[in-house]
């Protein structure tokens, strides 16, 4: 998944957060990355389809400290708010699933 140029996951976002560490030997980490990769990747599409920049808000993959794929939501504030508003009226109309 590309976004707005080669450099694109260091352009501004801090998606390491705080539980950034080593990797454990031993441990599969690169099949857990490509599932959340996947996924991720399909998120940045529907972020894109919905006029999101993947500068301001993106799906990243990760990996859990058991080698489990996990998907990260990285953004800015008003992007991110913008995504809540998105969702929040998705639920109000497809009856209130809050």
């Amino acid at each position: 998944m590309t976004g707005s140029g080669e450099d694109w996951p260091n352009d501004g976002l801090d998606v390491a957060g705080l539980d950034f560490g080593f990797w454990v030997s031993g441990v599969d980490y690169i099949a857990g990355w490509r599932a959340a990769r996947e996924a991720a990747d399909r998120l940045n599409r529907a972020l894109l389809g919905a006029g999101f920049e993947l500068s301001t808000v993106r799906a990243v993959a990760s990996t859990n400290q058991d080698g489990g794929g996990v998907v990260r939501l990285a953004g800015w504030p008003g992007a991110v708010n913008r995504l809540a508003g998105l969702l929040e009226t998705l639920a109000d109309t497809d009856g209130g699933a809050r």
